[in-house]
């Protein structure tokens, strides 16, 4: 975590907030910054959550203005080190709580500036709700793709004022962030891209004009899809919907690429969850280091 006089230092480079507006978007990012996990997530593991030490690195919370809002992100980076490479990190439905603050430590322990903005911000504290449904129609419905695709351009935009390099940018999500990881892949100039288990097909609406599979003549980077075969709520036939789009995409679309494991359900990475599987999730993140690396962000 940042010291006092780190975070001072880092406040500073921020656009101008009063103590008060600190204060109200602190609650924001209580639970990344080590209180816990989402409610609505529960069943818990926490015996099974990985928990990434944070010596060696910089990391805590910091905020990015997008059209007049403030935006809270956790972010972590190694410390006294300037030009990393970055990764955008997108949360899944329950927001910016530990997992996904420890998602952010782990790659900052392998060497990237990586940040994770909470996306619900405007809308509500995914962390008080304890029942999914009410969760996703209060608070999850009401984030607009092009709000959401906004606010990365603005960490993206804040990773390479703090450190990063604006050549080696890339983006990962998981779940309702696994969506987000493709569209943004085709939205803005990054070089890689992994999505864990997120929605590839749905109707067109205001809110979601368009879905993975409609982007891929528009891809910019190549992305890495990392699925279950038995996920309930993505079946394999709209898996191999999104390959033959592919085909017929972008130079970037036909490098991309999918890993389905067998047996393995929704949310096999979140370690703090039943869902959670060790192979599944180990080999995942060994795969998505190695693309990164393939694609020349590291």
């Amino acid at each position: 975590m940042l010291n006092q006089d780190q975070q001072q230092e880092f406040n500073a480079l921020l656009p101008g907030q009063s103590t008060e507006q600190g204060a109200s978007r602190r609650t924001a990012l209580k639970i990344a910054l080590g209180v816990g996990y989402a409610a609505a997530a529960a069943p818990l593991m926490a015996q099974t959550a990985i928990r990434t030490s944070a010596q060696g690195l910089n990391s805590g919370e910091i905020f990015y203005e997008v059209n007049g809002f403030k935006v809270p992100a956790y972010f972590a980076a190694p410390a006294g080190k300037s030009n990393l490479p970055v990764v955008l990190v997108v949360h899944e439905i329950f927001g910016v709580h530990e997992y996904i603050a420890d998602v952010c430590r782990r790659l900052a322990q392998a060497g990237y500036l990586a940040v994770a903005p909470e996306f619900f911000a405007r809308h509500g504290e995914p962390s008080a709700y304890s029942e999914m449904a009410k969760l996703i129609a209060e608070v999850v419905s009401k984030a607009s793709d092009a709000q959401v695709l906004a606010d990365l351009d603005g960490a993206r935009a804040w990773a390479i004022s703090h450190g990063g390099n604006a050549a080696k940018v890339a983006v990962t999500g998981f779940c309702w962030g696994g969506r987000f990881t493709w569209l943004y892949a085709a939205h803005a100039p990054v070089q890689a891209a992994v999505a864990w288990y997120g929605r590839l097909v749905g109707a067109s609406t205001a809110m979601t004009p368009q879905q993975p599979v409609d982007v891929t003549a528009n891809l910019r980077a190549p992305v890495l899809g990392l699925y279950g075969a038995a996920d309930g709520g993505i079946p394999l036939d709209t898996v191999d919907k999104m390959k033959a789009a592919l085909v017929g995409g972008s130079a970037a679309a036909k490098a991309s690429e999918f890993v389905v494991y067998p047996d393995t359900g929704h949310a096999f990475h979140a370690d703090y969850r039943a869902s959670y599987r060790a192979g599944p999730a180990q080999d995942g993140w060994a795969r998505l280091l190695a693309w990164l690396k393939t694609h020349g962000v590291a």
